[in-house]
């Protein structure tokens, strides 16, 4: 697919640019500002870090870490919470808002959201990601972007892409087969650029097999442009640009932030020297002013936003993101009118850690904290409150904490333990070395369970941790990742029922690191992290082991109970529609996530035991009784072929696995599926099997393999025995070499031409 013709209007104020005009256009001319040029009537665009609340800074203080001060806004719950609400219309919400809250500041376009995979639960940056599902970040991503768009706001879908560690960021390089790369980091990029159009493309400051992304030909013009039909801008990550010149003709649009001019007279001077064609600087240049017109056109001077109810929405979406990972005997939820003896124990409860560190921390408007909220949510409760473990306080008395924290817990009806990582633990800019808690808070809960079996613990993390060794000795678990400014309310909310835990795992809580599927690659030898799981990331990866995990991809309770039953398919060239009952078997109104799952048994190429291709959510009242259904959309049925540079759908029975999670499978139906004309045709360097297993090759060998077993009679290979096994991975160019096999050169030949016939083999 080529470019859109650019607008008259573009073309005429293009026409009337100088060289160096053109070429300033393409690179910042501030921290979060593009150039203007007022006599063209091409006014600035105001950009500002996302994606979870906006980072408005002054250019004077401008910085791209979170080091600096910035503008108060909503700072609502991260990806790694908004995921796990598994609600597509909840992040439109979150959209809108936050475009509301950019205009009222001047802010055109805002840096988000991020779609990278969770490849490894190390990244330091996952709290930025939804998810190590590419179809589970693609459609949040997509109604995320939906929303803020809609308000008149543009987003900078990022990083692009497979930038999925820190480690080595700005140079590493991330080599991936053809296949997980198009099936599982490029994806959810898809998703987003055909369904919801970002006014941005972000690229990535890493390597991608070899070549950095922000002069990479293939990735920013071939796939995003070529094959996908992306007509917005592409923008460098802030300082990701190695080679101005490359970088541009690769098809990178906007450097970003200012280069102090470097940039623009390596540019002038390319073209000068005829080593970059003007139509080149010409199409970036336009891309920017269109850019810059239609945010002018959503500007709205003088807008404000309602900031009591971002800070609702912000505690809504916590109380729907927080996960209830075990809930034994029915501790939660705790009666607020009860005379209870309650314990809160761990300075998160006091000092919140709401949101992770770097480009993305926000000033919040206000801070809810837990310890405050739980105190006003139990008005007849006694509430007693100790810190229980230092926070990156290498001074503190550890021992005096836990040894006040255990007496409290000691003389409590029910203890609330706040466990979690500390900010230096995980940030932008370096990944983590392990999944432990801090030793202090694992040896506080050691002596708290010891003294008071009533304990719930409550997690802060924007990574998963290792919850092996210690969560058998407690019985309620709500992780509650990072919650954003309201978190505090929303976590009360959950723990005395004002709110329904209705959270999902968008990632697997592994027993232990030496289990993850990029373990023995990460982060990667002398420059390059080689991805060789291949397609086996996050839950792809377990389940096919059958690996044993502390919980699945899906997971999560509630505090009532969800029956299935009714299962219907229906299938069509559209793809699948699936439709299944759901009721709520229990007291209490509550959301439930129904999720379905493809398996492609008998295929041809290799294929994880399932994947996730859709999911609903469904909000229903105690012994309501809804259907739901999921609508799998034909392409998301495809495999990605290397050989024919093609997605391609089996001719084969799939099979739709129903449930609450990967491992939670409540029922299932065979699917017939009318597969795609073959892409790529087997020749005489394919292997027998190679042969047999091709849906257009295999019938034409089969017919003369048929041939060949008359003739030979007893002395052709048995089915499934050594022989046959063997004469399997020959290539067909050498069954005419064997003394025993009745076949020669043209026999084959005719056998390839049959097959490379318009009307293939014989029926």
């Amino acid at each position: 697919m080529t470019d859109t013709p650019h607008p008259t209007g573009t073309t005429r104020t293009l026409a009337a640019l100088s060289l160096e005009e053109k070429a300033a256009l393409t690179t910042g001319a501030g921290w979060w500002h593009t150039a203007s040029l007022p006599q063209a009537r091409i006014p600035p665009v105001r950009l500002s870090d996302g994606p979870h609340g906006l980072r408005v800074q002054d250019e004077a203080a401008a910085d791209h870490l979170g080091l600096n001060h910035s503008d108060a806004a909503t700072c609502f719950p991260p990806a790694v919470t908004l995921a796990c609400s598994w609600d597509a219309e909840l992040a439109a919400r979150v959209g809108r808002a936050l475009a509301r809250e950019s205009l009222a500041h001047g802010v055109h376009v805002l840096l988000g959201p991020g779609v990278n995979i969770k490849r490894s639960p190390l990244c330091g940056r996952n709290f930025e990601y939804f998810s190590e599902d590419p179809l589970l970040s693609g459609v949040l991503g997509t109604a995320w972007v939906n929303g803020l768009q809609a308000e008149g706001v543009g987003a900078s879908v990022k990083h692009f892409a497979v930038n999925n560690q820190e480690t080595d960021r700005m140079t590493v390089s991330a080599d991936v087969d053809p296949r997980p790369l198009h099936e599982i980091y490029l994806r959810a990029f898809h998703r987003v650029v055909t369904e919801a159009a970002p006014w941005t493309v972000m690229c990535a400051y890493n390597r991608v097999n070899g070549v950095h992304a922000s002069q990479s030909p293939w990735l920013l013009t071939e796939v995003l442009r070529k094959e996908w039909g992306y007509q917005g801008l592409v923008v460098s990550d802030w300082g990701a640009v190695v080679d101005r010149v490359r970088a541009l003709a690769a098809g990178l649009d906007l450097e970003m932030p200012s280069s102090s001019g470097v940039g623009p007279a390596q540019v002038v001077a390319a073209v000068e020297a005829g080593r970059l064609d003007e139509e080149v600087l010409d199409r970036s240049a336009a891309r920017v002013i269109e850019l810059a017109r239609k945010a002018a056109e959503g500007s709205r001077p003088g807008a404000d936003f309602d900031a009591d109810r971002h800070h609702g929405l912000a505690r809504e979406v916590a109380a729907r993101g927080a996960v209830l990972l075990k809930n034994e005997g029915g501790l939660l939820p705790l009666d607020p009118t009860a005379a209870l003896r309650i314990a809160v124990l761990g300075e998160f409860a006091r000092t919140p850690r709401y949101q992770g560190e770097g480009s993305s921390r926000v000033t919040p408007t206000r801070l809810d904290d837990a310890l405050t909220a739980i105190t006003a949510a139990a008005p007849a409760a006694t509430v007693a409150f100790a810190p229980g473990f230092p926070v990156d306080d290498p001074h503190a008395d550890a021992d005096a904490l836990r040894g006040a924290a255990v007496r409290a817990a000691a003389a409590a009806d029910v203890t609330v333990l706040f466990l979690g990582l500390p900010p230096s633990y995980e940030s932008e800019g370096y990944d983590r070395d392990h999944l432990e808690l801090p030793a202090e808070q694992i040896g506080l809960l050691d002596e708290v369970a010891a003294v008071n079996p009533n304990l719930v613990v409550v997690l802060a993390n924007g990574g998963v941790v290792r919850l092996a060794g210690w969560i058998d000795a407690v019985p309620a678990v709500l992780e509650g990742w990072l919650l954003g400014q309201a978190g505090g309310s929303a976590t009360a909310d959950l723990l005395f029922g004002a709110a329904n835990p209705s959270g999902r795992l968008a990632e697997t809580i592994p027993l232990r690191l030496a289990d993850t599927p990029a373990h023995l690659d990460w982060p990667g030898h002398n420059g390059h992290a080689r991805y060789g799981e291949g397609l086996f990331v996050g839950y792809r990866y377990y389940d096919a082991r059958e690996l044993e995990v502390s919980f699945p991809f899906g997971h999560g309770l509630s505090y009532t109970t969800f029956a299935y039953e009714n299962l219907r398919t229906t299938s069509d060239d559209a793809g699948l529609a699936v439709t299944v009952a759901v009721t709520n078997t229990g007291d209490r109104a509550g959301h439930e996530v129904v999720q379905a799952y493809l398996a492609v048994p008998g295929s041809r190429v290799q294929r994880p035991v399932r994947e996730l291709k859709g999911f609903a959510v469904a909000h229903l009242g105690p012994g309501e009784t809804a259907d739901v259904t999921l609508r799998i959309a034909r392409a998301d049925l495809a495999h990605y072929d290397p050989e024919a540079h093609a997605w391609v759908v089996e001719d084969i029975d799939h099979r739709l696995d129903i449930g609450g999670s990967s491992r939670d499978i409540r029922l299932t139906a065979t699917v017939a599926v009318a597969g795609d004309p073959a892409t790529s045709l087997p020749d005489a360097d394919s292997t027998v099997a190679q042969w047999l297993a091709h849906p257009v090759g295999g019938p034409a060998i089969t017919e003369l393999l048929s041939t060949v077993r008359e003739s030979m009679g007893d002395g052709y290979p048995q089915e499934d025995s050594p022989r046959h096994r063997m004469m399997a991975q020959l290539r067909l160019s050498q069954l005419a070499q064997l003394p025993i096999v009745p076949v020669g050169p043209d026999d084959l030949h005719r056998l390839i031409a049959t097959v490379n016939s318009p009307k293939g083999p014989s029926s």
